[in-house]
């Protein structure tokens, strides 16, 4: 058997993707047959569906001449969450735009079809749902104009589940809903303080309309901006590579298979460590509570 320990970067870590960075070149149709075959053990029990890795788990992997084979040196260059045949979700890191905006620009559209071509794979990419440069975390993007359109449309008509995490400026009430008007729309924010600092809080954030910068610019209305978001006046961070905002979990009913779909994106080191600063002895309890957050 293969063993492997979880640390803080695959912290709320789906199975699947965990073995999608790990088996980096694997076809899909093998690490299903891993996963729904028996050949994964967490924690010495067997798998589920909903399955998902927190830190100090062990996950053990039948060792086969194929897996040997297949295994990476290291991470590769995009962290996907979960992929199917018409859509990837991959983990965007902070800094890093969906759109192109510069013409040298790297964007994580060209990072995702250049891992995708470089595996055998290659696809045209169409972002489903669109993350500002700071934010991090689970961005949608589809494979072919047609998923793009299915995805589009259900979008739409029926909306993504949501929650973030945010780091925000001063002391908050220990929860809240903000509905000011957003480019002259209704628009709707609710939140819950998971841990109360001196300077700072983290929140669990949940848009209910998804207006532009939407949370961004709720918090900054209270007087509690993202931490690093200079933009809307947030306090600086020198060494992080954008904002202290992360989509942390996105849910949907496949359009295509009906099936209800759970994403969990792990934080970035750069927001892990912002929340230890932040936290400080409390750091492992907040750690232990993410993987249970409920959606509203």
């Amino acid at each position: 058997m293969l063993t492997f320990t979880i640390t803080e970067s695959d912290h709320c870590r789906g199975v699947e993707s965990f073995l999608r960075n790990l088996l980096p070149g694997a076809p899909l149709a093998y690490l299903g047959k891993l996963t729904r075959g028996g050949h994964l053990t967490v924690n010495g029990l067997p798998i589920t569906p909903d399955t998902l890795l927190v830190t100090g788990d062990t996950m053990a992997l039948k060792e086969s001449g194929r897996t040997r084979e297949l295994l990476a040196a290291k991470r590769p260059s995009l962290d996907i969450l979960f992929e199917d045949d018409r859509i990837v979700v991959v983990n965007k890191p902070p800094g890093l735009p969906v759109h192109r905006t510069a013409e040298d620009e790297q964007t994580l559209v060209d990072v995702a079809e250049r891992f995708l071509a470089q595996r055998g794979t290659p696809a045209k990419l169409r972002p489903v749902n669109r993350l500002d440069r700071g934010t991090s975390g689970a961005t949608i993007l589809a494979k072919s104009a047609t998923s793009a359109g299915m995805f589009g449309r259900f979008v739409k008509e029926t909306g993504l589940g949501k929650l973030y995490l945010a780091v925000a400026d001063g002391k908050l009430p220990a929860e809240g809903t903000i509905d000011t008007p957003l480019e002259g729309k209704e628009a709707q924010t609710q939140y819950r303080t998971l841990f109360q600092g001196k300077s700072a809080a983290l929140l669990l954030v949940t848009p209910i309309t998804g207006r532009t910068h939407q949370i961004r610019k709720h918090l900054a209305l209270t007087g509690h901006p993202v931490r690093g978001d200079r933009r809307y006046r947030g306090a600086p961070l020198a060494a992080y590579p954008g904002h202290c905002l992360h989509a942390f979990l996105v849910s949907f009913r496949h359009p295509v298979s009906g099936e209800e779909i759970v994403i969990h994106a792990p934080l970035p080191a750069a927001l892990l460590e912002e929340v230890r600063l932040l936290s400080g002895d409390f750091y492992s309890r907040i750690l232990l509570s993410l993987p249970s957050l409920p959606m509203t």
